[in-house]
């Protein structure tokens, strides 16, 4: 099931961007990501409510609290960036760029996560790269 909603969160991912590109002209960026970040918000409180999962908020462990609120600045410099990027330059040398964080995240789960690395990852991570590079030179 987790293939599924990885190809759906690739779909929308690319359709934000396409979004955003025509939503974004003769607007500052950052108002911009301010906007989406609203309507993100909404989006997200709602369907915990509606799901019921609020309840849950008092088992939150300090830990996940720290670094869910560090994920939280992470995306909200990474979606700040973007927008900048997407504004100034073509969305499809920008959105390259952007997913290379693929292979920034692989690198990141073997130095911090210890997860190992296969040839496999070694060459599909190379390929992004490589990938990536042609695409915006």
């Amino acid at each position: 099931m987790w293939i599924l909603f990885a190809v759906l969160s690739a779909f929308f991912a690319a359709l934000t961007s396409i979004l955003a590109k025509i939503g974004i002209e003769g607007v500052n960026s950052n108002l911009a990501t301010a906007i989406r970040t609203v309507v993100i918000l909404i989006m997200a409180w709602g369907i915990v409510w509606f799901t019921g999962v609020h309840h849950q908020l008092g088992s939150i462990t300090q830990k996940s609290w720290t670094f869910l609120i560090l994920s939280g600045i992470a995306t909200g410099a990474s979606w700040l960036f973007f927008f900048k990027a997407l504004q100034i330059g073509d969305a499809s040398k920008v959105v390259p760029v952007d997913k290379f964080s693929v292979v920034l995240t692989i690198l990141m789960a073997f130095v911090f996560l210890h997860e190992t690395v296969s040839l496999k990852v070694l060459v599909g991570g190379g390929l992004i790269t490589l990938g990536t590079l042609i695409m915006v030179l």
